[in-house]
């Protein structure tokens, strides 16, 4: 008799033909038969894989590779003594088969067991550099973005200030200078307020700052 279930991917699995084989059916009518199961689609798509095969003629037809357990829902319809000895023979079959693939699993001995968990570890310790690489790469790229909080827009408004005050004792003239170190400090780093200067550039702003000076108009 036909081989009744195989394994594929390490699964215990029958398909259509050979259910059609044993049942004495026509295999067109036991893919009907899986097509019109009322299973839900999660069901139908863990345990009826559609997949192609070449007939005798060489032409190609579909079949369906079914698990235990797509077996035991399609076959609940089927009756008769035949059909209850086939179920018979199948269930006996599929738990012939999986424990045979348990006892084909080998078995680690202790030393093996280590040996083993130490190639991991030593796999994954060469991937450490690169992750610590990627991490730096990350927070450089966060550092560029990041804007000054609010203490530090304080402590370049007070560089503002300290500067336009050294310059300029008269009080009706500073306004002026205010409005020219801003603009410049805005033109410079290419943003639309001061309080857009990105974190990493506030010393080389504070630097301009205290080296500023004004340009001043004739009058």
């Amino acid at each position: 008799m036909t081989q009744l279930v195989f394994v594929q991917g390490g699964k215990t699995v029958t398909d259509s033909l050979t259910i059609a084989e044993v049942f004495g059916k026509e295999h067109k009518n036991v893919i009907r038969d899986i097509e019109n199961l009322d299973c839900s689609e999660e069901f139908n798509r863990l345990n009826f894989e559609r997949i192609s095969y070449r007939d005798s003629m060489n032409r190609e037809k579909p079949k369906y590779i079914i698990t235990q357990d797509g077996f035991s829902f399609l076959v609940m319809g089927y009756t008769g003594k035949e059909a209850a000895r086939f179920k018979e023979m199948y269930i006996s079959e599929f738990n012939r088969m999986r424990e045979h693939i348990k006892s084909d699993v080998p078995k680690l001995t202790p030393n093996e067991a280590m040996a083993i968990a130490l190639q991991q570890t030593a796999e994954m310790m060469t991937k450490v550099p690169v992750l610590e690489n990627r991490i730096d790469q990350v927070e450089q790229k966060v550092d560029k973005q990041i804007t000054l909080n609010s203490g530090e827009q304080r402590r370049l408004q007070k560089a503002v200030s300290t500067r336009v005050y050294d310059l300029e004792p008269d009080p009706e003239e500073r306004s002026e200078l205010f409005r020219q170190l801003y603009k410049e400090i805005k033109d410079r780093w290419q943003v639309p307020s001061y309080k857009d200067i990105r974190r990493q550039d506030l010393l080389k702003v504070i630097n301009y700052i205290d080296a500023w000076v004004p340009i001043r108009r004739a009058g």
